[in-house]
């Protein structure tokens, strides 16, 4: 990274991500939390590469909550933002977003745009990167 300024609060990283039925574990066509928890990590990597130049690490998480179920067909939206800046660690807010979801129902391949997108899942994270 050819900057050295200190990464500040506030940057926002977002991803969207298609579900493949492939990716269902339960009834319903239901994805595991788990699948919300790797794409944390995925948007977590873009945040470190921006802010530091490296890939980084996930520490911990300090809060993860569950709202509403993810099924296979869904699109998620991924939002990342910075909230905290350490010397070697950053703090970060997660938020899962339902934004279009398969209607089974209707056809095989019949998917709507929701009118306003759900909350899925949330969580705080922390990640380390390098010392400067």
């Amino acid at each position: 990274m050819s900057s050295t300024a200190a990464p500040e609060p506030g940057l926002t990283i977002t991803h969207r991500r298609y579900v493949p039925y492939s990716h269902a574990h339960y009834a319903g066509n239901l994805v595991d939390g788990a699948y919300s928890l790797q794409l944390f990590g995925d948007v977590a990597t873009e945040m470190c590469i921006r802010t530091d130049g490296d890939e980084g690490l996930f520490a911990s998480y300090s809060d993860v909550q569950f709202r509403s179920s993810v099924h296979a067909g869904d699109i998620l939206e991924v939002t990342a933002e910075l909230v905290r800046v350490g010397t070697r660690s950053r703090v970060i807010d997660f938020v899962v977003r339902i934004v279009a979801r398969g209607t089974p129902e209707v056809s095989g391949s019949a998917a709507s745009v929701l009118d306003e997108p759900l909350v899925a899942t949330t969580a705080t994270g922390t990640v380390v990167v390098p010392g400067r």
